[in-house]
């Protein structure tokens, strides 16, 4: 997912959770409802998140320096993973505060149907900034399924803002049952507990969010088809003998680090390995432009399988003294 793609995203969803949540907490200080109250700090907290993925997305533009040869581009991730937390901290933990208060000492809701307008509105804005995300996912999604696109996809932006806009619609829908149920069946606990299954819902996407966004923060390989590309690639140079070992590791959405190690025929002189490599690297980065750091190390497969074995028992007598 290109940058410009994910922006528009956030920004449709930005707009709409600040609207919404300014217009929630209107209707929870009138009404007094507990859920409303909750729905209007996950507005808040949503509306934080897209600031600071917006900020993610600005400081991962900055060009490597000295300090960071690899440049900025995980700073993404670092703010996505930030995000899950705040959203379990602040909007689950809230809600469930708020929804524990509402059971323990109920009361009824006054001026019922401002929630009800206030919900349909909400409903309304979430649902459109629910379909830009979907629209915008589908784009990378391909042939696969949602949680299956999600674990592959690169830019947490995208499945962030989906994830995030899914819980508010199934919040929304656990809001208007309490208030409806508070208000029709006179049943004021059910005010309570919608809260408390807002604050569930919350914390199950902050789950969701953490451990996929985890996985990219500490580094993923590319995907199964660009592994199988670059080996295509290599493997038709007549020059290699063998690849010993193949690397790939996202440092961004769209900044890949690979990494080879090639044992190239014996009776080849220095001049031509370096004219293999340089083609190599070309020819790598035409057809995948994601990769913006290619290094090549030339070693023997001899050599490469003695290093790794030696390294393996090192692993093993780690793991049995550890």
């Amino acid at each position: 997912m290109a940058a410009k793609g994910s922006k528009k995203v956030i920004y449709a969803a930005l707009a709409g959770n600040g609207l919404i949540a300014i217009t929630k907490f209107i209707a929870a200080t009138i009404t007094g409802s507990s859920a409303m109250f909750s729905e209007a700090v996950h507005s808040v907290v949503d509306t934080g998140n897209q600031g600071l993925l917006l900020h993610g997305i600005k400081r991962s533009r900055r060009p490597p320096d000295a300090a960071h040869p690899f440049g900025y581009g995980s700073e993404i991730y670092f703010w996505s993973f930030v995000v899950a937390i705040l959203i379990f901290g602040l909007g689950a933990g809230i809600s469930f505060y708020e929804g524990i208060q509402k059971l323990l000492h109920p009361h009824p809701i006054t001026s019922p149907y401002i929630n009800y307008i206030v919900l349909g509105l909400a409903m309304v804005f979430e649902a459109v900034a629910w379909w830009v995300a979907y629209k915008e996912f589908g784009k990378v999604r391909g042939n696969f399924g949602i949680f299956e696109a999600v674990q592959r996809s690169k830019d947490p932006t995208i499945f962030t803002v989906l994830f995030e806009d899914t819980a508010a619609m199934l919040g929304l829908i656990a809001a208007l049952i309490g208030v409806a149920c508070a208000d029709m069946l006179d049943i004021m606990w059910a005010d309570g507990a919608a809260s408390v299954v807002i604050g569930m819902i919350l914390a199950g996407t902050a789950a969701l969010l953490a451990y996929e966004t985890k996985g990219l923060l500490i580094g993923e390989a590319a995907s199964r088809t660009l592994r199988q590309g670059v080996r295509g690639i290599v493997g038709r140079t007549q020059a290699v003998r063998h690849i010993n070992e193949m690397r790939t590791m996202h440092l961004a959405p769209n900044d890949i680090l690979l990494a080879l190690s090639l044992d190239f025929h014996d009776e080849l002189n220095a001049g031509r390995v370096e004219q293999t490599i340089y083609k190599l690297e070309r020819d790598i980065k035409a057809r995948f432009p994601d990769i913006k750091r290619l290094f090549i190390e030339v070693q023997s497969e001899r050599d490469h399988d003695r290093e790794a074995a030696a390294e393996r028992r090192i692993q093993r007598s780690e793991r049995k003294n550890g």
